[in-house]
């Protein structure tokens, strides 16, 4: 192996030569075996002690140093690199090379100002070529304070001279090195594409290298870089493989859980991105990696914000902002002190200084070109405050701060070249002090409802949303693309107010439909859909019931085949308040055997009948319904309330995705069961079972047959025995293994997929929902672009369909990753239920689905003979079974 460029002392001997041999082994050796360079240096420093080899001893506890970088232990890192620096009889070059590599340690720590004068007192004492090694150093420390274009400059100087140097392994690892810090950099900026080619050729380097530790942090980005180009289900895949090869490395880690937590976070996905930075504090807390720690604790402040914990996101913010204060990083003052002004505004009355506070912050955050977009939210957040307090003035004086035309561009003389600027739409936010357009759209709105001219209003609103288009996914950087969709979200919602105010039913289902749309994150959007028109033709003899929030409170839009009509349903408080008592008796009438009685649940589920079905039973009659909720109704199990006995109800995240699970469930082409796969039948004992033809699982509806496979998942009594009576229903039908490859492959294959097995639901993070097989977590996000799955999918499982989330508009947790993926109808459970009784509401509800039953109206018929309500019937449920068939 070839040894670096050193700096050695003439007249030495060849004892003494031998230990700085070995220590600078050790120094390449951090970065491949960090275990064994630590031990390699401590045995390299005792012998340099002993003979009193200040050289030998200065390398070895560099060496040292690197390795327990390597290993997370900064303080020991700067520990051991400071005594490098301090050795008595070390050699300048030496003290410079300890010092070049403390640059990196100090900004690690939280210093990056401190180890930028590092650098200068290293510089005048390296080689050419470690001068080349100190610019990549440099280039962490310069980003951490916002410089990124010095930054740059310092990675492009560096990997010149690293290419051209003679190629040790040292060379080969700062130039893989630079090239991942510049990847960094750009990916910081918005340049995802010179990221990627930066990042893509560290990773060549370093494989090629050998640098296979080296090579894990650069796969380390991947995650992130995926998130960038849309692909949710490819960055968890990448995340998945990064936690494997970082196991060991609990800095590392956490530093790539929490990038990949703010990519989560600019892709509208703030539950998955609060529990991986939950994951990260504690142990960049323990490494002592202060700057990635700040940052971290930044995100998690903004995201506790987002899944509405306001205290703890004021608290978590308070204590990021005196660590970026300690740590001289002012421009990261003004968006910690936002996320504490919104909390304080969640939690307190507002008042005049609190007003003041906001539009001084959002000054600050306007100033900076990278926080235009925060800045400008911010002070519409202003405008509605002052609205609030009843100071109108001080309100219109927002608003025409954010409405205010641009000058007009001033005319380019011929021959004179023209400076280059991102449109509105590249950049998320306008130059030359203009505000995101979908923010000026708002403030338009809100100006124009003030002089009550509401069709002014309208259009204002109508403008920013037809404007919206595709900008949000098209934006490079992700904070603008998570603040475009913020700002898209709160426009939707000022439109469905006035909708609601305006009293138009019509109107108020279309903004409905609109804000749904808006809100849902990137992988369950839709393409623009119909209207109520279409929605009535499909309807049939069925009624749908859109309900919608106007402030504190509740209505709902009824929309059947003859009519559309809005009704109040009255206090959104009380519905929440016989909700919980609605789950708490589900729940404990489960946990004890149904000791607790059926008295509580009967009387909760009439009070919440009253509430939200009574005042609509003239239009409902005893129709078929379809339930699109809003908030905690996501989390209602609607087979508890009376009314709905023996009614097939099914439930949708929106109009719109109702209207394409039903236009999923037409026939398409067929997907053969592979015959390779092991497909044990009922008692059987795991034997490979040859697949079926074309058609050999049959469920009969309409004399068609459609394939059925059924999996039993460990931890449950009953499980194998709801598995053996579901296939024994359907001629035909097939067990297969409850390993994650197996369902999947089950999934593609068949129609019908069963899956008898526990789910653990995350309601604030719903894609790291999983269903608990025989090898581990089949999770919602392994769901996501693997093409269609099976029609219908049982999930028998506690709990697996509650959805709870901030927003409303996507099909969340796992019955709605099945359906983001096309599955017609996802049956799931709402709240917690015993083994024995999923086995006896699941053997009913296969059996009437065998005899040609909708799935709706085969779980409304088993819930009701078995009296068992935990289940629901999300998607499409009111359509017929229908199987694939040929083109």
């Amino acid at each position: 192996m070839a040894t670096p460029e050193i700096t050695r002392t003439p007249g030495r001997s060849s004892h003494s030569a031998l230990l700085v041999r070995a220590a600078e082994m050790a120094v390449l050796r951090s970065v491949i075996d960090p275990r064994q360079a630590l031990r390699a240096g401590r045995k390299v420093l005792e012998a340099a002690e002993q003979a009193g080899d200040g050289e030998a001893a200065a390398v070895a506890l560099r060496a040292m140093a690197l390795a327990s970088r390597e290993l997370g232990d900064l303080q020991a890192a700067e520990q051991r690199l400071r005594q490098a620096v301090q050795t008595p009889g070390a050699p300048p070059g030496r003290v410079a090379q300890a010092r070049l590599s403390l640059v990196t340690v100090r900004t690690e720590r939280g210093h990056p100002l401190q180890a930028l004068r590092l650098a200068a007192l290293a510089w005048a004492y390296l080689s050419p070529l470690d001068r080349a090694k100190l610019d990549t150093q440099r280039a962490v420390a310069l980003a951490h304070l916002g410089r990124y274009q010095e930054a740059i400059a310092c990675c492009d100087r560096a990997t010149r001279a690293l290419v051209a140097a003679p190629g040790t392994i040292d060379d080969r690892r700062f130039l893989a090195g630079g090239l991942l810090n510049r990847g960094l950099v750009h990916a910081y900026r918005g340049g995802w594409d010179q990221a990627m080619r930066d990042i893509s050729a560290c990773l060549q380097i370093a494989r090629h290298a050998r640098l296979s530790h080296l090579a894990r942090l650069a796969a380390a980005n991947l995650p992130f870089l995926a998130v960038r180009r849309g692909d949710i289900g490819g960055a968890f895949t990448h995340y998945r493989e990064a936690e494997d090869t970082l196991f060991g490395f609990p800095e590392r880690l956490a530093t790539m859980r929490a990038d990949f937590a703010g990519a989560l976070l600019a892709a509208h996905l703030p539950g998955e991105a609060r529990a991986l930075l939950s994951l990260a504090v504690p142990d960049l807390e323990e490494s002592g990696a202060q700057v990635a720690l700040a940052e971290a604790r930044l995100k998690l402040a903004q995201v506790e914000l987002l899944t509405g914990d306001a205290r703890e996101a004021m608290a978590v913010a308070e204590r990021a902002m005196r660590e970026l204060s300690e740590q001289d990083r002012q421009a990261w003052l003004p968006p910690a002190r936002e996320v504490v002004l919104r909390s304080r505004l969640a939690l307190e009355p507002p008042t005049p200084a609190l007003l003041a506070e906001l539009v001084a912050c959002a000054g600050d955050l306007e100033r900076d070109p990278a926080h235009l977009a925060e800045g400008a939210s911010l002070r519409l957040t202003a405008a509605e405050t002052a609205l609030a307090l009843g100071d109108r003035a001080a309100a219109l004086a927002q608003l025409s701060h954010l409405t205010a035309r641009p000058p007009r561009e001033r005319r380019i003389p011929p021959g004179e070249r023209r400076t280059p600027l991102a449109s509105p739409a590249q950049a998320g936010y306008v130059p030359a002090g203009q505000v995101p357009p979908l923010v000026r759209q708002h403030a338009l709105a809100l100006a124009a409802a003030l002089r009550e001219d509401v069709p002014a209003a309208f259009r204002a609103v109508q403008e920013g949303l037809a404007g919206m288009g595709g900008q949000v996914d098209s934006l490079d950087d992700p904070s603008l693309r998570a603040h475009a969709a913020r700002a898209g979200g709160r426009l939707a919602a000022f439109g469905l107010r006035l909708a609601v105010r305006d009293g138009c039913a019509e109107e108020v289902f279309e903004w409905a439909e609109r804000w749904r749309a808006v809100t849902a994150p990137s992988h369950a959007r839709l393409p623009h859909g119909a209207g109520p028109p279409e929605v009535r033709a499909a309807l049939g003899r069925a009624a749908l019931v859109e309900y919608v929030t106007d402030d504190s409170s509740l209505f709902a839009v009824v929309v059947t085949g003859e009519r559309m009509a809005l009704r109040p349903l009255g206090a959104l408080r009380e519905v929440k308040e016989a909700l919980i008592r609605l789950r708490y008796s589900l729940r404990r009438a489960a946990l004890h055997d149904g000791a607790a009685g059926a008295e509580p649940i009967a009387a909760a589920g009439a009070e919440l009948e009253l509430l939200l079905l009574a005042p609509l039973a003239a239009e409902l009659g005893d129709r078929p319904l379809v339930l699109v909720p809003t908030g905690v109704l996501h989390t209602l199990p609607w087979a508890a309330l009376p009314m709905l006995r023996e009614r097939p109800v099914t439930v949708a995240a929106s109009a719109r995705s109702w209207l394409a699970a039903v236009a999923g469930a037409a026939p398409v082409h067929p997907r053969r069961p592979p015959r390779s796969a092991a497909r044990p039948g009922p008692g059987a004992s795991g034997a490979p079972v040859e697949g079926p033809a074309v058609g050999a699982d049959v469920v009969r509806s309409g004399g068609a047959a459609v394939t059925v496979a059924a999996a039993a998942g460990p931890g449950l009594t009953y499980a194998r025995e709801e598995v053996d009576r579901i296939v024994a229903t359907h001629p035909g039908g097939r067990a297969v293994p409850a390993l994650r490859d197996d369902v999947l492959a089950a999934l593609a294959s068949y129609d019908v997929v069963h899956l008898a097995a526990h789910g653990v639901f995350h309601a604030r993070s719903p894609l790291l929902s999983g269903i608990t097989l025989d090898d581990g977590q089949l999770m919602a996000y392994d769901l996501l672009d693997r093409g269609r799955t099976a029609r219908l999918v049982v999930l028998s499982a506690c709990d697996s369909g509650m959805a709870r989330t901030p927003t409303d508009g996507a099909p969340l947790g796992l019955a709605g990753a099945f359906l983001a993926q096309g599955t017609t109808c996802v049956v799931a459970g709402m709240v917690p239920v015993g083994d024995e009784d999923a086995l006896m509401v699941m053997s009913r509800f296969h059996e009437l689905l065998a005899a040609g039953h909708t799935p709706a109206s085969a779980l409304a018929a088993a819930s009701a003979r078995t009296g068992i309500a935990a289940f629901t019937c999300f998607g499409a449920g009111d359509q017929p079974l229908v199987p694939c068939r040929p083109a």
